[in-house]
């Protein structure tokens, strides 16, 4: 094989590539012997086909197989050898080929750009800590209490209050006639949470044990059967008994009902879970502002293909009138994805890092542990789906990155309240918001600026 690089201008390269008709003949050869042992022909002993016969009988399509094995073979090599980066699928055009000929082909095709990284210290972003106050843990720890409430059997005379869970059966009528599905038995309401129907439970309230009450009320629009949709519906409904409510004591047996060894141990658990919320979030905001300024910090010439693919993806469920409109916003949304993933691919590489089968299992543990009752599911899900495991190693090999890029840049830790967090969170999505609408304002003004000139 003989290679020949026949320009080079930009992100641009052509190369010649030459493989002699021994090369080719040798190959030929070697497969019509290994088919000579696999090919059953009438009048032919199993294995003793002549060479000959089959290549009478499936000459072209066998060259044609050859051909192809040989050019992914060779521009392979020839893309190897010239240590090229290749961006997308070459184009190759055939010259000369054919039996008994060499096989004479070119080969265009765009590459990487060469990046030259700038220095990362050059970079500042804050890094949020979330602090928990003690009074914010207490009070969700109160919210779990009040959902694990339990109820005790209230007096025979006592009257239904809010809060009170009424037991009940009922038996319901629209327009004096039954319907399929109008009974219910043993159904527990909680009153004043008005989970059932509409306007229903706040009409139980004052009810006795063993008491027979009629309820009133419209069925809900969402009804399953239409025609019963919005429909006055009477229910009978029989008291079977009332329970009220038992505050739930938050002490050190109730902790390990929720999966903590004490009320200190659940304190901590709780601090833990709000501050992930909000660190999650945080840390989303450091992410983008370090990316952003890796991408302003270096200029890169961008292949033309892997820009319309990308552009391509941007694009994906976009209604067909929004293309037009969005097509700048997609392609410098497509460009910087682009570059921010170059750029990002040559730290990675300058610095060695990779991602091994061994933190692939260890992550999968970890969420195999963090989801109770369904580790299974989640093992069977990654056994399954080779994309999940690969799109798996992509995060981790991105989380690598940026915390290699964090040890060197200049990167300010803060320590911030929930008030604090929500304000920066708030103040992020706002600004995010608002670049749309200035995009908006100043594709208005070029408009105007047009109509004027007309």
């Amino acid at each position: 094989m003989k290679v020949r690089i026949n320009s080079k201008k930009g992100l641009k390269t052509s190369l010649s590539i030459l493989v002699d008709k021994k090369t080719i003949q040798k190959k030929l050869d070697e497969k019509l012997h290994e088919l000579q042992h696999k090919v059953s022909l009438k009048g032919f002993r199993p294995g003793k086909v002549p060479t000959n016969v089959i290549k009478n009988q499936f000459g072209k399509a066998i060259y044609g197989e050859i051909i192809e094995g040989i050019l992914k073979e060779t521009s392979a090599k020839a893309i190897e050898e010239n240590k090229l980066k290749v961006a997308g699928q070459p184009k190759i055009d055939l010259k000369t080929f054919g039996e008994g000929k060499d096989l004479d082909y070119t080969m265009e095709l765009e590459t990487l750009p060469e990046i030259k990284l700038k220095p990362l210290n050059k970079i500042k972003a804050t890094d949020y800590e979330v602090t928990v106050e003690k009074n914010i843990i207490d009070k969700r720890i109160n919210e779990i209490a009040k959902g694990q409430q339990n109820f005790h059997d209230k007096k025979e005379n006592e009257k239904a209050e809010k809060g009170d869970m009424v037991v009940f059966d009922y038996k319901a009528k629209t327009e004096g006639k039954d319907f399929d599905g109008n009974e219910g038995k043993n159904v527990q309401l909680i009153l004043g949470r008005d989970l059932f129907i509409k306007g229903f439970d706040e009409q139980l309230i004052g009810v006795k044990k063993n008491e027979n009450k009629s309820v009133s009320v419209n069925l809900p629009e969402n009804y399953p059967k239409k025609e019963l949709a919005n429909k006055k519906t009477d229910f009978d409904c029989k008291i079977l008994n009332l329970k009220k409510p038992i505050e739930t004591k938050i002490d050190d047996e109730f902790a390990k009902k929720m999966g903590a060894k004490n009320v200190e141990d659940l304190k901590n658990l709780v601090k833990k879970q709000i501050s992930n919320e909000y660190n999650s979030s945080l840390l989303a905001i450091t992410k983008k502002d370090i990316l952003e300024q890796i991408e302003k910090y270096h200029s890169l010439d961008l292949p033309p293909n892997l820009i319309e693919q990308e552009t391509k993806i941007v694009s994906q469920g976009q209604k067909k009138e929004d293309l037009e409109k969005n097509k700048e916003k997609n392609i410098k949304l497509a460009k910087s994805r682009i570059k921010t993933g170059l750029v990002l691919n040559e730290i990675a590489e300058k610095n060695n890092l990779k991602i091994s089968e061994n933190e692939i299992k260890n992550e999968i543990e970890k969420q195999v542990k963090g989801m109770p009752g369904q580790e299974k599911m989640v093992m069977e899900y990654y056994q399954k789906n080779p994309s999940a495991v690969s799109s798996l190693r992509g995060a981790l090999y991105e989380e690598k990155i940026l915390e290699l890029i964090k040890s060197k840049i200049t990167l300010n830790k803060k320590n911030v309240t929930l008030k604090e967090a929500e304000e920066i969170l708030k103040s992020f999505s706002q600004k995010s918001q608002g670049t749309t609408e200035s995009d908006n304002v100043k594709k208005n003004q070029k408009k105007s600026k047009i109509r004027k000139k007309k």
